[in-house]
């Protein structure tokens, strides 16, 4: 950007010749760019191609006149702050005046045009130009800068989003880990004593896991998991938590179970599909296994005992173990 087009600009408005070379020589050494037009017509189409920090109009001139050349800038919403300087040999008379400010002029300048006047309201005019356009670089680079802020603002919130999510779900298959399933298991339990309804947990071994890991490797045993992960929660309901402990353990908080068969039930369809095949993809390759699951089952009923989350795990665990040695790949209920 040149040091000339960085000028403030002023039009100067008149249809005499001689009117626009005097004041051509009497701003020469104002600091603005002047631009000139000899009617109104052309006044506003300059108008519409520059921003002008003052308007010099005479009020007489054939076709359209001062009055209606200011007001139809007036009009122009991105045009109706510019001000306006009425030069006229009617500045005695206070209708055209009166008439003029109604029109939006912002001061008048009577003919003969006074070279002290006339350079002294220039100078005043375009140092609240000056003043104008700093506050709006200061505006823009507030705009700037708040809009900025919002963006940093908005990536620490998706950043801390992250990092609690990584702090209470297992990296490997996306599920919640031991700290977020006990933080569950103690909301169930307490909404179980407030209200006065039950729920049950489940613990889950993987039947054969280990053997998957021996013969394939560990990527395949945690594309397993993986898969194992995916399937968990297809079978159960929205409001119920699957959870994975650690290694090959699992677990489930089933929200609102009155009668234990029908989470011994809901458990059974689970280890059943479970126990379905698996396609695992493995370093490009296609791998196929199988795998089973013993679940062991602990229903919750209101107690208000303090240990009452130590016990039901305890149960469940217990539970789970009696399906490893009773044949593996099976579900038992926890005795009550």
């Amino acid at each position: 950007m040149t040091s000339e087009s960085m000028k403030p600009k002023i039009l100067i408005v008149d249809d005499t010749p001689a009117n626009l070379v005097a004041m051509r020589r009497l701003l020469a050494h104002s600091g603005a760019q002047l631009f000139e037009a000899t009617s109104g017509n052309q006044a506003l189409a300059l108008c519409l191609d520059h921003e002008f920090a003052l308007i010099l109009l005479d009020v007489n001139m054939p076709d359209m006149d001062g009055f209606e050349v200011a007001s139809l800038l007036g009009d122009t919403e991105h045009l109706s702050g510019t001000p306006i300087i009425f030069v006229t040999a009617a500045y005695a008379d206070d209708l055209n005046r009166l008439k003029g400010y109604h029109s939006g002029a912002v001061d008048y300048i009577a003919k003969p045009i006074n070279d002290v006047i006339l350079q002294s309201k220039v100078r005043v005019f375009l140092e609240l130009h000056s003043a104008r356009m700093k506050l709006r670089e200061a505006m823009a680079e507030l705009a700037d800068r708040n809009e900025e802020l919002q963006r940093e603002i908005a990536e620490r919130k998706l950043i801390e989003t992250m990092v609690r999510h990584q702090a209470s779900h297992d990296p490997l298959t996306g599920l919640p880990n031991r700290i977020l399933f006990r933080d569950r298991l103690q909301g169930a339990i307490q909404r179980a004593n407030r209200h006065h309804i039950s729920f049950a947990l489940a613990c889950i071994d993987i039947d054969g896991f280990k053997g998957v890991n021996d013969r394939h490797g560990h990527a395949a045993g945690d594309a397993l998991l993986q898969e194992i992960a995916s399937r968990l929660p297809t079978h159960l309901r929205s409001n119920d938590t699957v959870a994975r402990l650690g290694g090959d353990e699992f677990a489930l908080v089933l929200e609102e179970i009155d009668d234990p068969q029908m989470a011994l039930q809901l458990c059974e369809k689970l280890c059943a599909a479970l126990g379905e095949p698996y396609s695992l993809r493995v370093n490009g390759e296609r791998v196929e296994v199988r795998v089973g699951a013993s679940i062991g089952i602990a229903p919750y009923t209101p107690s208000g005992q303090a240990d009452a989350e130590e016990q039901l795990m305890q149960a469940a665990d217990n539970a789970m173990y009696e399906a490893k040695r009773n044949g593996k790949n099976r579900c038992v209920l926890a005795r009550t």
